[in-house]
């Protein structure tokens, strides 16, 4: 799979590459807001491509990062874990 980023400073194609990548590597924080990537993080960025790599995270430090609480990312992951289960189930069944 060719992946393309256009250059942040002067908005040519790069071939093989990602936003996020170009961003880590130059240390540029996005400011790209509809990307559905893009967190209101500066620490990380703006990305939560970046934000992910770092490693394990606890819940109320993802929750720092997103902006939530604790509590809401537990829910997520109960719903997350939920829903793996159920499709997990599903395909076992066919």
């Amino acid at each position: 799979m060719t992946h393309y980023n256009l250059n942040m400073q002067n908005d040519e194609i790069i071939e093989g590459t990602t936003c996020f990548k170009e961003h880590k590597n130059r240390k540029l924080t996005c400011c790209k807001q509809t990307c559905r990537r893009w967190i209101d993080n500066p620490e990380n960025l703006n990305c939560a491509i970046i934000a992910s790599e770092i490693g394990e995270h606890t819940l109320q430090e993802i929750g720092d990062i997103f902006g939530v609480t604790r509590m809401r990312i537990c829910q997520m992951e109960k719903n997350i874990m939920k829903d793996l289960y159920f499709r997990r189930q599903m395909k076992s069944t066919q």
